[in-house]
């Protein structure tokens, strides 16, 4: 067509592979090479027990998948590149490198959280989701109130708060139904809703994203080592995310109701759902009328729905756990202290812990006011606002985790697979 340039190709030659044909794998070979080097870090050096027992198992599975990955490359180099074909490319390499993905999962995060929990090992989330499980069943509702926790022992009192909404609760029931077994451990059913979002995530996206953004969107949300390790040791965090990450794949595949009902489910988990409900509800505004009262009435409804019936069991319970605790006001304190900078004022200025929450609603209202102006107009840029966002609260919340970074850089990562997979953003022949 005249006035269009067209660019040959890069040629092969023996010493130089065909162009980007290498460079998925060089990332896998970086991925899995820095996660065996940070798992054998922790397995030798974490005051953790569930830490090392995570940093011991994942160091063989992350070094399993790096001498793949170098296999791979070594075959590469051997057969295609002196004959200028693009082994590295094309679906099947892709599936090979899914495989590979779901395999290092196995290896680093489910196959260490079932040994610890046969073993009875976990972290402080573990004991408190499967305790509100067993109060949920027994009383109806999963918090205790201020006077039930001041009446426990010092040591337990931090035990007794329920930081999370009323459906976390939902993953320690098989516990209080069936008893003490490795299959009704809290992060059991974790991992399986993180899983079965996460496949039916991918899923949507496949027909329309690049398969190599999607594997590193995979990647990202699972063998991670901040993803991994969270899920074996602890795991509350992984089915909030995975559903999140479901709802900005539905509303890239117009799906506003479903977007709705899975951001709705993951904030009747966890706050951390929030940001990205009110995210989505912006991009369904600028799709109408249509999308938008579905969305809002799952996406807002749902969190409601399943925080009545422990408002109405007992008001002051709910208010103490939801409210008091998360603020500062509880009887004990959070013991969230990484040293980002909202934790630092907190603790080092005169009331600190002000001064970071006003700064932390300033932020809040700068994205707000963004959102109104210039609200997303596909996922993609939906899922780049949120990972902005929880970047900003993370970094200014006054008790906080490096643990909580798995949502930001999961987003960023989903940005490109739901950019191209939006469906605003095909093309209609003759348009």
């Amino acid at each position: 067509m005249v006035g269009q340039t067209h660019r040959a190709p890069a040629l092969a030659t023996p010493d130089r592979p065909p162009t980007g044909a290498w460079r998925p794998l060089a990332g896998d070979l970086a991925l899995y090479g820095l996660s065996a080097m940070f798992a054998l870090v922790t397995a030798a050096g974490s005051t953790l027990g569930p830490h090392r027992v995570w940093g011991g198992i994942a160091t063989v599975g992350y070094a399993a998948a790096t001498l793949c990955v170098l296999v791979q490359l070594v075959l590469h180099r051997v057969f295609a590149a002196p004959t200028g074909r693009r082994a590295l490319t094309g679906r099947a390499a892709q599936t090979g490198r899914a495989a590979l993905t779901a395999l290092t999962w196995a290896a680093t995060a489910l196959l260490p959280l079932i040994v610890e929990a046969a073993r009875g090992q976990g972290q402080e989330e573990v004991t408190v989701v499967e305790r509100a499980g067993q109060r949920l069943v027994e009383t109806g509702t999963p918090y205790l109130d201020r006077t039930a926790i001041a009446a426990l022992p010092d040591h337990e009192r931090l035990l007794g708060y329920v930081p999370y909404q009323p459906g976390m609760a939902l993953f320690g029931v098989p516990r209080a139904l069936a008893g003490a077994v490795w299959w009704t451990d809290a992060r059991v059913w974790f991992a399986l809703v993180t899983a079965v979002a996460l496949a039916i995530a991918l899923a949507m996206l496949a027909p329309r994203a690049g398969d190599g953004a999607l594997v590193r969107a995979a990647q990202a949300a699972t063998v991670l080592p901040v993803c991994a390790l969270t899920l074996a040791v602890g795991g509350d965090d992984l089915p909030v995310l995975a559903l999140c990450l479901l709802a900005l794949a539905c509303a890239a595949t117009d799906r506003p109701l479903a977007a709705g009902v899975a951001v709705g489910l993951a904030g009747a988990l966890k706050l951390f759902a929030w940001p990205v409900a009110l995210v989505l509800l912006a991009y369904a505004a600028t799709r109408g009328r249509r999308a938008l009262v579905p969305y809002t009435v799952a996406a807002l409804g749902l969190p409601v729905v399943a925080v009545l019936p422990a408002v109405a069991v007992n008001s002051g319970a709910a208010v103490e756990n939801l409210v008091r605790f998360p603020l500062g006001h509880g009887l004990v304190g959070s013991p969230a202290a990484s040293p980002f900078p909202g934790h630092l004022i907190a603790t080092a200025l005169p009331a600190g812990r002000t001064v970071a929450a006003g700064l932390l609603v300033v932020a809040g209202l700068a994205i707000g006011w963004s959102l109104l102006r210039r609200p997303p107009r596909d996922a993609g840029g939906a899922a780049l606002v949120c990972a902005y966002g929880l970047a900003a609260a993370i970094a200014l919340m006054p008790a906080t985790r490096f643990g909580y970074l798995l949502y930001p850089i999961a987003y960023l990562a989903w940005w490109r697979p739901l950019r191209d997979s939006d469906a605003r953003s095909v093309v209609v022949p003759g348009r």
